[in-house]
């Protein structure tokens, strides 16, 4: 049987908190930033958590993280 391994787009945009949950960042924070709010651009910056929906998908791709 194969090695498996870990999809590289996703360990590079997911982390795994202590407690097991995926951390994603948000996003709409690239660019068009002039005509978004400062307090929306600034809550944009935080990090959130994946929705329980995506989380097993996300963490058969990153399994090793």
């Amino acid at each position: 049987m194969p090695k498996m391994k870990t999809h590289s787009a996703s360990k590079k945009r997911f982390s795994i908190t202590g407690t097991g949950k995926v951390k994603r960042s948000q996003a709409f924070k690239k660019h068009i930033l002039s005509k978004k709010t400062t307090k929306r651009k600034r809550n944009l910056r935080k990090s959130v958590i994946a929705s329980p929906a995506n989380e097993a998908t996300i963490k058969s791709m990153i399994p090793f993280k």
